[in-house]
């Protein structure tokens, strides 16, 4: 069968980070792809790597090629996928556990043609979040181009390493890199693929670490009458984009914010990502886990685990919602059946100080996601969650599935019986004791 995902990596001069890049791929959560790794010619050891790598995981499969440039060595990869979605990915990048298992996930739950993720800029040792659609929600070719056309030249829009394609809207479209240009390539492969995509859907969970700075097209050997030409030829092939996408009316209503492009992208390659207020110490941008703990024994750690797994999967639905970790650990408490009725019992349930709890139920209620209701006892608590929380709670959903799938994963029908059965004797021994 073929895998439902073709991840791309080409590789020319990565043997510095290269493993860290691939390490990240086979660590995904999700499973079901393959892994092309596009040796364009290096002279160091990358090949070697890559090589090394594919011995160890039948999913890996390596292409050597003579040095050709990275979108030749895209489009052999492009040739040869046999995956339904394709991810690409830079060498000396990498991404997070769950990252293509999101891109799937909102590729076919809202059966997206492109998605759209936000993405981790590194600088050194500090990270800060990337993204530009605050929309939850599928949009139109229209929408998606109104979106850009607000920040031209973003590395968000322009790159191809943030996104999710479908394989088959490529290949009936004869879609491919373009290898005469060495400025906005890939940016030039998403207008393309753009025009014939319908719909769009923007995941608001950062799931790439972008820390590649490539070099200006004079170090790259490009004379200056070149460069202003593919220049030219990019800013003609943006500015028609715009008059096909749009209609006449539409297209002179924007056409200075479509100009706007020439301004933005004057320097050599996509106007680079600053670092972004609140960016933070790189490894702090996550929920830290204790590596020492991961494989201790004890009650302890046994605790420290299911926790530390379940806050895995919370983060990304606090991330995509603008959700504190702590407002999204009382969401998910308050989504499932509880009777915890005061302030200080809450806060004891779920582990926090009564203060973190008495701000997040403020956030909250500010969001307009619960409301606080007046009870007979000022010391009772009672919350209810309103229609503006219906999003997230689906997506909590998923959380406890995933959660489950993780845990009982290769368990029988029988053992998942057993399981529970234990699991009520231990918990009717736990009740007793301390009633």
């Amino acid at each position: 069968m073929n895998p439902t995902v073709s991840i791309i990596v080409p590789v020319y001069k990565a043997e510095t980070f290269l493993s860290r890049c691939i390490d990240s791929i086979l660590n995904q959560e999700y499973r079901d792809f393959e892994l092309l790794l596009v040796d364009d010619g290096s002279p160091d050891s990358s090949g070697e790597i890559c090589d090394t790598y594919a011995r160890s995981d039948s999913r890996i499969r390596v292409i050597h090629q003579s040095n050709s440039g990275v979108s030749i060595a895209r489009n052999h990869a492009i040739d040869q996928a046999r995956g339904t979605y394709l991810q690409f990915l830079d060498s000396d990048d990498w991404i997070t556990p769950d990252a293509t298992k999101l891109l799937v996930r909102s590729a076919e739950d809202f059966q997206a043609d492109l998605v759209i993720a936000d993405f981790y800029r590194v600088i050194g040792e500090r990270v800060s979040h990337k993204g530009d659609i605050d929309e939850d929600e599928v949009i139109s070719r229209e929408e998606f181009a109104e979106h850009m056309m607000e920040n031209p030249a973003d590395y968000y829009y322009g790159v191809i390493w943030n996104k999710l394609y479908k394989r088959e809207l490529i290949e009936q479209q004869h879609l491919r890199m373009n290898p005469d240009i060495s400025w906005c390539e890939d940016f030039m492969f998403n207008l393309e693929y753009i025009r014939y995509a319908t719909r769009f859907y923007a995941l608001k969970t950062p799931i790439y670490y972008y820390v590649k700075t490539k070099g200006s097209l004079v170090t790259q050997g490009a004379s200056i009458s070149n460069t202003i030409k593919m220049k030219l030829n990019v800013f003609e092939y943006y500015n028609n984009f715009y008059k096909n996408i749009l209609d006449e009316e539409e297209y002179e209503k924007n056409r200075l914010q479509v100009y706007r492009f020439f301004i933005d992208a004057a320097k050599d390659g996509a106007v680079p990502p600053a670092i972004l207020p609140g960016a933070t110490r790189l490894g702090e941008e996550r929920a830290k886990v204790c590596q020492a703990a991961i494989a201790g024994e004890g009650v302890l750690m046994d605790n420290y685990r299911t926790r530390k797994l379940l806050e895995r999967y919370l983060e990304p639905v606090a991330l995509k919602h603008d959700l504190s970790m702590t407002e999204i650990w009382v969401l998910f408490y308050l989504c499932h059946p509880h009777s915890v009725t005061t302030r200080k019992e809450l806060a004891d349930f779920i582990d926090i100080s009564k203060s973190s709890l008495s701000r997040a139920l403020k956030k909250l209620t500010l969001k307009n996601l619960i409301m606080i209701e007046d009870s007979r006892s000022p010391r009772q608590l009672l919350i209810t969650l309103l229609s503006a929380a219906d999003t997230i709670l689906a997506d909590l959903s998923v959380v406890q599935n995933d959660f489950d799938q993780t845990r009982f994963s290769e368990f029988t029908e029988e053992e998942l019986i057993q399981y529970a059965q234990l699991s009520d004797k231990i918990k009717d021994n736990i009740q007793r004791r301390l009633q």
